[in-house]
């Protein structure tokens, strides 16, 4: 077996892992990571994220690209309408260009990160098949393409599954009772005037009936959506997903009497995806175990209805970047740093993510989110 050495490994390259390695760079320290997708540019990276100031926008100045990123941030992202079932609409403010949580588009800011390495970093066509503990806090990690590699320190940074996850916990994600099924419609101010007209120029939600309607106007012009369905977790598996029309149909019936504009989100697609929620238990941690943590989702996946998954990932990668540079020759102590902050960090998004997809999916979900965004959160 061909086996390298790296004193730090980095597995994925999702926006946490990027970040981690990006600060570790600025601050003179090397890393390599490991992905297991063949290039970046294998699929596209997900629809709009909202980047907040206490987070996400933290790290990238961390990462030295702030500056950068609000080049690539989508004007007028902040916009949000909330909706009912019946088309009517009790929330609409609009992007005045003064909120704390711009959006932008997942692969562009991901390019971003990309971009910030030097040549090389990024392994790719590295799919884990192994793991396995050698003593004194070194790892090793072997690879489907039949190579290995040794580490002095092993960053899991590879999402809701992760294969590094075993080493330091037997937690595992379990099934949230909500599933989304994705649709996007194409050229949305050309070919879907109605459903362009209904999203508006930002973030949207229509909630009713324990269900509900998310969606994002992308900067592409397109429209991506997520219907939310709270079904047994096998639901999903009864629908042919590769029959557009006869999966539309199933999700459709599922709203039966919902405003067609809102219906039409679904039923006039050019694409549609099947996705469960899962997410870890809330307050999920571990014994320090010499050598090897987590960030990002495979340390704290939750469900998305706190906005707070990507923008914790990256600070995550930031904060253990800057506790590594700044304890020279002591790693343990950079690790038990960086864990006594994630935790409590973690745990907090976790339990509001837990509470709104009851409060959101709930008999009362659309008024208590018109209290949220007309009142905040204490008329909850």
């Amino acid at each position: 077996m061909n086996t390298s050495h790296f004193p730090i490994a980095i597995i994925g390259a999702g926006l946490g892992g990027l970040t981690a390695a990006r600060v570790l760079h600025v601050n003179g320290i090397e890393s390599a990571v490991f992905e297991l997708e063949a290039s970046a540019a294998v699929r596209t990276q997900g629809g709009m994220l909202d980047v907040h100031e206490d987070n996400g926008q933290k790290a990238l100045h961390a990462a030295g690209l702030h500056h950068e990123f609000l080049k690539i941030v989508h004007e007028g992202g902040q916009a949000t309408r909330l909706l009912s079932s019946d088309g009517t609409v009790h929330v609409a403010e609009e992007d005045d260009g003064t909120g704390g949580r711009p959006e932008v588009d997942r692969g562009d800011l991901r390019d971003l990160l990309l971009g910030s390495l030097p040549d090389g970093t990024i392994h790719w066509g590295r799919k884990v098949t192994g793991t396995r503990a050698l003593g004194g806090g070194r790892h090793e990690v072997t690879f489907a393409d039949g190579s290995a590699i040794t580490t002095d320190l092993l960053i899991g940074a590879d999402g809701a599954w992760s294969r590094i996850r075993p080493l330091v916990s037997n937690a595992w994600p379990a099934y949230t009772g909500i599933s989304f099924v994705e649709t996007d419609l194409l050229d949305a101010d050309t070919r879907h005037t109605r459903s362009a007209a209904v999203i508006g120029g930002g973030f949207f939600i229509a909630l009713g009936h324990e269900r509900g309607v998310l969606a994002h106007r992308e900067s592409d012009g397109s429209l991506h959506v997520y219907t939310a369905l709270k079904v047994d977790e096998g639901w999903l598996d009864t629908v042919d997903f590769t029959d557009h029309a006869a999966a539309k149909a199933a999700v459709l019936t599922h709203f039966e009497g919902w405003d067609e504009g809102l219906r039409g989100l679904v039923a006039d697609a050019e694409t549609i995806t099947p996705r469960r929620i899962h997410a870890l238990p809330v307050g999920h941690r571990w014994d320090r175990v010499p050598g090897v943590t987590l960030l990002g989702d495979a340390a704290h996946v939750m469900s998305p209805f706190a906005g707070e998954g990507a923008n914790l990932a990256m600070l995550d990668g930031a904060e253990l970047a800057l506790a590594i540079a700044t304890r020279p020759g002591d790693t343990e102590a950079a690790l038990a740093t960086y864990e006594e902050a994630l935790f409590p960090r973690s745990e907090a998004s976790a339990a509001e993510s837990a509470a709104n997809l009851d409060t959101m999916f709930g008999e009362r979900g659309l008024e208590q989110m018109v209290a949220f965004f007309t009142s905040g959160p204490a008329a909850q």
